[in-house]
């Protein structure tokens, strides 16, 4: 998609809590509200007012509404603010709007618009780099978690990793299963043995000249979620290719980091693996030792996202050390998405001023991110008796906090670390706001803002 100046085959106007009425097409200018006339080429989104959102979701809007149409390119006004990130929103919401996952139809998505013309005196170049950035990176996002579990393999996904990393000049270290157990990664090791595609622990390294700030993104890379020997019911296995989308996340944030050239120093670490059923399957009642020697009761086999997390988070104090913050990325409870529902997800840790910042990032993104706080009473529920610590709550509440806490567990230095499960809004079965049925991307748009903010 390209952005012009000059005139375009049809002109689009973003209405303001229904500044502009036209009734006799029942169109009152609301929130979410389109009209397309077609014979005057003319088309009208309303929104509630101005926000990254609320424009992200017009322009996607736009061009979603002119697919069954054969124009190939509309005029609009930017809105008439310095604020860069409704800008940018506006600019990305185009190209988040034309998204489309038809890799497996034979009949492909038609894509009629090419041309975005801005009817403004302003110059807005660098402003579309960005957005392009942003909305490329996230499409790469939604296309990777899309794809079915039988091509996205941890092998293939680290595969996916390296091309990136080629791409964008980045270091990029693969480790198989024999490193995973031959160097006390037991608990990772232990949830993709019974794979025939084996697990993959994927570090990539995004380094400038003189970085402000060494950041370490972990992302859950379940490339398939079958629960193991504790089988999940046959209706909550579809949709379990989504669950890597931790892991993808994280990518598709280094990627953009990368080609923003942010100075700041980024490692993204990516836990890939399946999780499986067969003889060698690890077992309810196993202990297995983490790489900092806590041993972990395994009472259900599919609380196996936790025990992925642990042995990276054991393996970045190894391997990076001195990083001044740490984040892990999961598609991670369901208790997460029956708390704060599909739209929204769910941040905790110990730092709550960096938690805070994050949700105001997440904001000024158009997504939403809630805290969800921990509290000394949480840790007696993953109590053990025979082991450290128990994979699973003694209680059915809480349950996306109590994972919260046991992750911490493992964390040498708690006030660095911050947990985000995006259980709900990374794999949504329907169309919502900008983004498409599916994958959304969720999360690259935020910590872009986040790590721009340092």
């Amino acid at each position: 998609m390209e952005f012009i100046k000059g005139k375009g085959q049809v002109k689009a106007e973003i209405i303001i809590n229904g500044t502009k009425k036209f009734e006799e097409y029942g169109f009152n200018g609301k929130d979410g509200e389109v009209l397309v006339l077609a014979e005057k080429k003319r088309i009208y989104v309303g929104i509630e007012k101005i926000n990254a959102e609320n424009i992200k979701t017009a322009t996607a809007s736009i061009i979603k509404s002119l697919k069954k149409y054969k124009f190939e390119s509309v005029e609009i006004t930017p809105p008439n603010t310095k604020k860069e990130e409704i800008l940018i929103s506006f600019f990305e919401g185009f190209m988040l709007g034309d998204y489309e996952f038809d890799k497996y139809k034979n009949e492909k998505a038609k894509h009629p618009v090419k041309k975005i013309a801005i009817n403004s005196k302003r110059e807005y170049a660098d402003l579309i780099i960005e957005a392009k950035i942003r909305a490329n990176t996230i499409n790469f996002v939604r296309d990777v978690i899309n794809s079915v579990p039988d091509e996205i393999t941890p092998p293939k996904l680290a595969a996916i990793a390296e091309d990136v990393a080629k791409e964008n000049k980045l270091e990029c270290k693969i480790y198989d299963e024999n490193y995973l157990y031959e160097n006390g990664y037991h608990a990772f090791y232990a949830v993709g043995k019974a794979s025939s595609n084996p697990p993959r622990l994927i570090h990539l390294t995004y380094k400038p000249k003189n970085p402000k700030r060494k950041i370490v993104l972990i992302g859950k890379g379940l490339c398939y979620d079958s629960g193991g020997l504790s089988l999940k019911p046959a209706d909550y296995m579809v949709t379990m290719k989504s669950d890597k989308s931790g892991a993808v996340t994280v990518l598709g944030i280094i990627k953009a980091v990368s080609e923003l050239k942010l100075d700041i120093e980024v490692h993204a670490i990516l836990g890939a693996a399946e999780n499986m059923i067969g003889g060698n399957a690890y077992k309810p009642d196993d202990v297995l030792k983490a790489k900092n020697s806590k041993t972990i009761e395994v009472r259900n086999t599919d609380a196996e996202g936790r025990l992925v997390l642990a042995d990276c988070l054991c393996y970045a104090d190894e391997e990076i050390k001195e990083y001044d913050e740490i984040y892990d990325f999961a598609t991670l409870t369901g208790a997460c998405v029956v708390g704060l529902g599909e739209y929204t997800a769910g941040v905790m840790g110990f730092n709550k001023e960096k938690i805070e910042n994050i949700i105001k990032n997440a904001q000024l993104a158009g997504e939403h991110f809630a805290y969800l706080p921990f509290n000394k009473y949480l840790p007696k529920l993953l109590k053990s008796n025979i082991a450290d610590i128990c994979n699973i709550a003694s209680s059915r509440y809480g349950g996306a906090l109590t994972a919260g806490v046991f992750l911490s567990e493992f964390v040498k230095n708690k006030d660095k670390w911050t947990h985000l499960d995006i259980a709900g809004p990374a794999f949504v079965e329907k169309e919502w706001g900008f983004n498409p049925y599916g994958a959304s991307g969720f999360g690259v748009d935020t910590f872009i803002n986040y790590l721009k903010s340092l």
